[in-house]
């Protein structure tokens, strides 16, 4: 599931007559999931000051469009060492996040062992855009919507 699925889940289980304490937390994660997905800020603080549902859901749309727009942009050509050099870079990362996920200390003696849940990431600085494009229509990655790619 990538973020912009989670969202949508969490939106639609707002929806949906809640406790007062779920529904907080909802937001909260609703909240910090739009702030990876979207650099205006200003407007994910005022759609979490609203905890309006339908705004929420207007605004993951338009998020969803743009992602579709660029996408849609014709993609530039790159060199083959350009690319195999970004996705080792973004492989890693992966990596690197998922390792990280998994060995979370906690106060108990042993950690949780639990696998990473961890599918899609937001692609290393110093790379064009355009490159992930590249690389998703290659068919090396898969676009995840609101800036994050996975794996194919």
């Amino acid at each position: 599931m990538n973020a912009m699925d989670k969202i949508r889940s969490l939106l639609a289980e707002l929806n949906k007559p809640i406790a007062p304490s779920k529904a907080a937390e909802n937001w909260a994660l609703v909240g910090r999931l739009l702030s990876r997905a979207t650099s205006d800020t200003a407007a994910v603080d005022r759609l979490l000051a609203a905890k309006d549902v339908p705004a929420a859901e207007a605004f993951v749309r338009s998020l969803e469009s743009q992602a579709t727009a660029a996408a849609a942009a014709p993609t530039e050509t790159y060199p083959k060492a350009d690319l195999d050099r970004a996705l080792n870079a973004f492989t890693k990362r992966l990596k690197l996040t998922r390792l990280a996920d998994e060995s979370k200390l906690t106060n108990r003696p042993m950690t949780d062992g639990k696998p990473s849940g961890v599918d899609a990431i937001r692609p290393p600085d110093g790379f064009p855009a355009g490159l992930w494009r590249a690389l998703v229509k290659a068919g090396k990655l898969r676009d995840a919507g609101g800036g994050f790619y996975m794996e194919a």
